[in-house]
């Protein structure tokens, strides 16, 4: 015969595992969104080109699934139930591409890698450096980029872009519609450098 002392030890152990599984918090998943259209101050070149947008690189803090944020004291939290729905690095060369191809209506954007499409023209090499958010203050993007011409190997353009953005609304589904913001300025950044190129 079963120990009462046990039967109630089973007993008490089994509802708080149950109450633990009721209380967590379903996950939310977010996704970046690009440019729906071009602002009036998209470039347009004559001639069409073909663009490669990569490779991406992100910060190692940012390669997980858990959106990520800053907190005053320089720590970080990192939100288990708010998370990317894709990889953050894949999905913000998938940004840049859909914006500069908004925005460079008469290039043709390939995402890396692009040996599907053959050769390309340019590429732009992209190294974020930041791209979080501080709860009610900002939203930050720093990257260093350069423009290379594919066919001789040369240097075209380069620069280091630093965007930030007041953050009232410390959410997450804000902080993310915030992210994409500096991330359409970053890509309008990139489409000014391209329209620089003879």
């Amino acid at each position: 015969m079963a120990n009462p002392l046990s039967k109630w030890f089973i007993a008490v152990s089994a509802a708080t595992l149950l109450s633990a599984c009721m209380s967590t918090p379903p996950t939310h998943f977010y996704v970046l969104e690009a440019l729906s259209e071009a602002p009036a101050s998209s470039t347009v070149t004559e001639k069409k080109r073909q663009i490669g947008i990569g490779p991406v690189s992100i910060p190692t803090l940012l390669e997980r699934k858990q959106i990520v944020t800053r907190t005053p004291d320089n720590s970080v939290t990192i939100a288990e139930f708010h998370q990317w729905a894709a990889p953050l690095k894949d999905s913000v060369a998938q940004v840049i591409s859909h914006n500069l191809a908004t925005l460079q209506s008469n290039d043709l954007i390939r995402t890396y890698p692009w040996s599907a499409y053959g050769a390309v023209d340019y590429r732009i090499i992209i190294d974020l450096i930041r791209f979080d958010t501080r709860p009610e203050q900002s939203v930050n993007l720093e990257a260093n980029w350069a423009i290379m011409d594919e066919k001789n190997h040369a240097l075209l353009r380069n620069g280091h872009s630093k965007i930030e953005h007041t953050l009232g609304d410390s959410s997450y589904p804000s902080s993310v519609k915030a992210l994409s913001k500096v991330l359409s300025d970053f890509s309008l950044e990139l489409s000014q450098a391209l329209g620089q190129i003879p």
